[in-house]
């Protein structure tokens, strides 16, 4: 038990740097006391006491700001960070090393009781600020919700899940998406680098107008030199032969 309780403590002061010692994150992170007081009331529920886990989980609600059900499973070194407003529901279920930001549901969408009506999340699974993550699906190890996306379908592992409705950005070379080239790999708020498709192919059509003119521009010099050689004088003007379509401009408003 004890040697639980300093995994608890020792992943926020590694994902935490205003965490400065562990007298400060025992005292004073409501997150940490959130699963403390969900361990006894998921063992009340599990264990026929239901209206006394309903009743643990009701004053954890109280003192913490977060909703977790007593039914709940949650793994080892899980982290609420802030977490005020987090609701985490009945049947879902969050593996090790996951992170959780403030404002995070992970609900459900059906209204049958015994099944599976919330989300399962793999091991290190960052849910940024604000996040819905709503159905019985799950989230593959490593994968990243990004702040107010809402999640309505499964993400796989290592992968990325932005906007309303959550579009899925896959990982890159089969690796988990908050692989940094530093040494601890975590990625605060679930931020990386080209996060969202949509800038993504809005930046590809960019690159490819901008390709397609300046091929344009080259094939009307070409023209006019054979037109010179050929006729002793060259053809006029033409606009065409100028690249007017200012890329870098158009990539910088998008976010590159």
């Amino acid at each position: 038990m004890f040697a639980r309780i300093r995994t608890d403590i020792q992943c926020i002061l590694e994902r935490d740097p205003a965490a400065r010692t562990t007298w400060e994150v025992v005292t004073c992170y409501p997150g940490l006391h959130a699963v403390w007081l969900h361990r006894p009331a998921h063992w009340c529920w599990t264990h026929g006491f239901k209206w006394l886990g309903r009743f643990i989980s009701h004053l954890n609600r109280w003192f913490t700001g977060i909703e977790i059900h007593p039914g709940a499973r949650i793994g080892d070194r899980v982290f609420f960070d802030h977490a005020m407003g987090t609701v985490v529901g009945e049947t879902a279920e969050i593996g090790d090393g996951c992170t959780i930001y403030q404002g995070v549901t992970l609900g459900g969408t059906s209204l049958y009781k015994g099944s599976k009506r919330h989300p399962t999340l793999g091991k290190n699974v960052v849910v940024s600020a604000g996040a819905k993550v709503l159905g019985g699906f799950e989230v593959g190890d490593g994968a990243k919700i990004g702040s107010n996306a809402v999640v309505i379908k499964p993400v796989p592992a290592g992968a990325t899940a932005v906007g309303i409705p959550a579009r899925i950005i896959p990982s890159k070379d089969g690796a988990s998406a908050d692989v940094t080239e530093d040494k601890s790999k975590f990625s605060a708020y679930g931020i990386t680098q080209d996060d969202d498709p949509l800038n993504q192919a809005m930046r590809g059509l960019i690159d490819k107008t901008g390709s397609q003119e300046h091929q344009i521009a080259l094939l009307w010099q070409a023209i006019e030199k054979l037109s010179c050689a050929q006729k002793g004088n060259c053809v006029p003007a033409d606009a065409a032969r100028e690249e007017h379509f200012e890329a870098d401009k158009l990539n910088q408003l998008v976010g590159k």
